[in-house]
């Protein structure tokens, strides 16, 4: 045992083993302590496909991508998928020398729970595993949808500046928002009021560190001063403390980075809506995405099951590359006034399933352009969906 001790606290402090987020690349750790022990680097799992450690499918075969790493040689990769006691295992031929594998395997699951595990094993006798669970069939879902299924809202409003005008119904707005997200539809909401840019990529940071269950939706709206510069063809969050002279506009949120920081969270389904001047130009070629889908003839358990199998990655703005009215002091803005409407009316009795696509129809008579479409990797056949409690 003494021996065994040494050679752990070896590979701890010695900088032979590279720091790793077991959560994202590999889940267990194994040396074989009857072999000779042997200073290794381990081999590391990066799951391309199922992307996330928990998922659902209405499908019953599904693509497994995964990208192999090493600094020794590899020895042995296998493939392993496990439903209830039936277990089936393949291993995957690699070639003499070969130090990186990218794994494209379809796999076939059943209904119910299903494992999927990546094995690797270095020549060292190093090994590593990751795995991935997917719930598959609707029944299966179903069963799950009212359990373990959260919703979320994070909402940014800033109507008191440094350096920038203030606005007057920002942080109004938001409240009403936020009231009814949480009462009538059940959300847990964080409201961030009058953030600067430290504060704003700071709490975007701890959303992606956050782990979310298959089926839980996060929304995230922005409301306040929006920006685009011409010069660089980019356009810009407005923070608190944002400068007003700022060419290289290092003090602003660029939607370039606000798109990549909201797709890499680990949530599968993610709406972002955005009340902010030039909201449009979070599109960065201003493409029109407006084609609304009609709600299907199937009960909203059906409906949810559909649509929480698929990645979502969706966005709606205030207007396209322009300015938008702050609204009347003491009033909500237009935007926010037709969001506030659509939450409040749709909802209730028989129907409470708020699709993006009826809420759409609530913007088509403002006076400006309002964009819809998606980022990222976003499923075109995939919904964000406003539930409301019974």
């Amino acid at each position: 045992m003494k021996g065994c001790t040494v050679f752990l606290l070896f590979c701890l402090f010695s900088g032979t083993l590279p720091a790793q987020s077991f959560s994202n690349k590999t889940n267990s750790i194994s040396v074989d302590y009857t072999r000779p022990v042997v200073a290794t680097t381990l081999p590391e799992i990066t799951w391309t496909s199922p992307k996330i450690e928990s998922s659902v499918s209405t499908l019953e075969s599904l693509s497994v991508e995964a990208m192999v790493k090493s600094d020794v040689l590899l020895k042995e990769i296998k493939l392993v998928v496990t439903h209830g006691e039936e277990s089936l295992e393949k291993k995957i031929p690699i070639q003499q020398g070969q130090r990186t594998y990218t794994i494209r395997q379809n796999v076939r699951l059943q209904n119910g729970g299903n494992t999927i595990k990546i094995i690797v094993e270095n020549v060292d006798g190093g090994k590593v595993s990751s795995t991935r669970a997917v719930l598959v069939g609707k029944d299966a879902i179903a069963d799950a949808v009212d359990v373990s299924r959260r919703d979320y809202a994070l909402i940014f409003a800033t109507d008191k500046y440094d350096n920038w005008e203030d606005l007057v119904n920002p942080i109004q707005d938001a409240e009403i928002i936020a009231g009814l997200l949480k009462d009538k539809y059940g959300f847990t909401v964080e409201l961030v009021e009058n953030a600067t840019l430290e504060e704003v990529t700071a709490k975007l940071y701890d959303y992606n560190t956050r782990k979310f269950n298959p089926q839980d939706q996060l929304f995230v709206f922005f409301a306040g001063h929006g920006y685009y510069d011409e010069v660089l063809g980019e356009g810009y969050v407005v923070a608190s403390n944002s400068l007003m002279n700022d060419k290289g506009k290092n003090s602003y949120l660029a939607h370039s980075i606000l798109r990549q920081r909201l797709d890499n969270i680990r949530c599968e389904h993610i709406f972002l809506a955005m009340d902010v001047c030039f909201g449009g130009t979070f599109d960065p070629i201003l493409a029109r995405n407006r084609a609304g889908e009609v709600m299907e003839e199937s009960t909203d358990t059906q409906y949810l099951v559909k649509k929480l199998s698929k990645r979502t990655r969706k966005y709606l703005t205030s207007g396209s590359k322009e300015y938008v009215s702050d609204g009347i002091p003491g009033k909500n803005s237009p935007f926010a006034a037709k969001f506030i409407q659509a939450l409040r009316e749709i909802g209730g009795g028989s129907g409470r399933i708020l699709t993006l696509a009826e809420l759409n129809t609530y913007f088509q008579r403002l006076t400006t352009d309002p964009r819809s479409g998606s980022f990222g990797t976003d499923d075109p056949a995939s919904d964000f969906v406003f539930v409301a409690k019974n």
